[in-house]
């Protein structure tokens, strides 16, 4: 469900609503003291949802650029030496 910005002209407080797109807007401020009329405000909206593979910077990465980046920082580090070593 969409998520809705309303002001209260009476306290200027704003809130956010999720409702259905078919709910008839709300008119009068949730506030108990207040009971202000309110007015929806236009929103910036949800955004982007990315789903699956090739949306970071180490998704398509080459081959060659993988091999460096294994060899700079090892997988499997000496305990003792806290890098990778031939021993």
């Amino acid at each position: 469900m969409p998520t809705y910005e309303y002001e209260c002209a009476k306290c200027k407080k704003t809130f956010e609503i999720s409702q259905s797109m078919k709910d008839k807007p709300i008119t009068t401020c949730p506030d108990k003291k207040c009971k202000g009329k309110v007015k929806r405000l236009i929103g910036a909206g949800g955004g982007f949802i990315f789903k699956g593979s090739g949306f970071y910077a180490t998704d398509n990465r080459s081959s060659g650029y993988k091999e460096k980046a294994k060899k700079d920082n090892p997988s499997n580090p000496c305990r003792t030496c806290k890098e990778e070593c031939k021993h």
